[in-house]
């Protein structure tokens, strides 16, 4: 099971990736010169096409992306806002570029969906607030959330985006952000690819048989949403390396009735 945050990720050896990886706030080192390269089977994303995205930073180095849901409300993986001080993190919203442009806001508060179990990333949400409101504008919105109880078909297609690593362990970030079409797999299909690790309804899967396409290390708690009307259903949570035959990306299920609650109550 691996994450798709940087912190952790950079800490822990290639050869361990596959197996549960505890949160390890380590210090990010410096990305700026990241690759180009499509993330995993994607390409660039157009302006304005993901108004809602944010890139989660630390000593202004992203590590996770977020989802704007309101002025002064983001929404990220668990795993991105554990063991991290609220002062210490900021989001950039508004703009492609992970490093500039749009407009930044510091962090007030986190709150961990308390449903959260660590060991499985089941109930893998976080809410964080923020200091300042981030204003509607020609290049921010706000995300548009599913009905509770509701629970993505598989097979429909949907996108993710984000400024994660373009293969599995890579040691680059793109600078501008990449989106990725990926097809929902059926939770028992994707249970049956992940053996012992349980993909619970707190969690759907979506990706190729084939592999090929998939989001990546840094890709954490940002969005994917219905590629058709743009409904955020999930957010980046874990899998088996990035791109693998079989192994399709996992994300936290938002529309799952006690998940969809915990983002109610917090909005």
């Amino acid at each position: 099971m691996q994450i798709k945050d940087l912190i952790t990720i950079l800490a822990i050896p290639a050869v361990v990736l596959s197996a549960a990886i505890p949160q390890d706030p380590t210090e990010i080192p410096d990305w700026e010169n990241g690759s180009q390269e499509d993330i995993v089977g994607g390409s660039a994303a157009s302006a304005g096409e993901f108004p809602f995205i944010v890139s989660l930073q630390r000593g202004g180095s992203h590590f996770c992306g977020g989802t704007l849901l309101n002025a002064n409300t983001v929404l990220t993986a668990a795993h991105c806002a554990v063991g991290q001080t609220a002062s210490s993190l900021t989001i950039r919203a508004g703009s492609l570029s992970r490093t500039s442009g749009g407009v930044t806001a510091r962090v007030s508060s986190i709150r961990v969906n308390p449903g959260y179990v660590a060991s499985a990333y089941n109930g893998d949400l976080a809410i964080l607030k923020l200091a300042t409101s981030i204003p509607t504008s020609s290049t921010i919105s706000y995300a548009v959330l599913p009905a509770s109880g509701s629970d993505p078909a598989a097979g429909t297609t949907l996108t993710v985006a984000g400024w994660g690593t373009t293969s599995s362990g890579g040691q680059s970030l793109p600078t501008n952000l990449l989106k990725v079409d990926v097809p929902v797999v059926s939770r028992s299909s994707c249970q049956a690819s992940y053996g012992t690790s349980a993909v619970t309804t707190q969690m759907f899967c979506a990706g190729l048989a084939q592999g090929g396409k998939d989001s990546c290390q840094g890709d954490s708690g940002g969005p994917i949403v219905n590629k058709a009307t743009k409904v955020l259903l999930g957010a980046v949570s874990w899998g088996n390396g990035c791109a693998a035959p079989n192994a399709p990306g996992v994300y936290a299920n938002i529309g799952q009735a006690t998940l969809r609650s915990f983002v109610a109550a917090n909005l």
